[in-house]
């Protein structure tokens, strides 16, 4: 989505673009994005996050709320998503190893 707007325009603007998204997201998808951003910043190297957050669209997509995001695309109506944070999200983290933590290369903060 592309728009311009005068400066005493834009948070409102913004605000409306945000709320589009929010409403049309699915929860779990949303939460994984969140989780994917909170976690992946301190990666070795974006591979990482590639690969994890492939892994969370691969099962995204073939989850009830991918095929009610087909479904609902297709007959050109708003979708409604079964999944619930609370009982759907999958970890997608933990197939993948943790980082190694080496406590020797701590600096004191003083």
């Amino acid at each position: 989505m592309r728009s311009v707007h005068a400066a005493e325009e834009l948070i409102d603007a913004a605000t409306r673009i945000a709320r589009e998204i929010a409403d049309n997201a699915a929860p779990v998808s949303a939460a994984i994005a969140r989780q994917l951003l909170w976690r992946m910043q301190g990666a070795d190297h974006p591979m990482v996050a590639h690969q994890i957050e492939s892994f969370g669209l691969n099962l995204r997509g073939v989850s009830a709320d991918g095929r009610e995001g087909f479904a609902s695309f297709l007959e050109k109506r708003p979708a409604d998503f079964p999944d619930r944070v609370t009982t759907d999200l999958p970890d997608i983290f933990a197939t993948f190893p943790a980082p190694a933590f080496d406590p020797t290369t701590l600096e004191d903060p003083r």
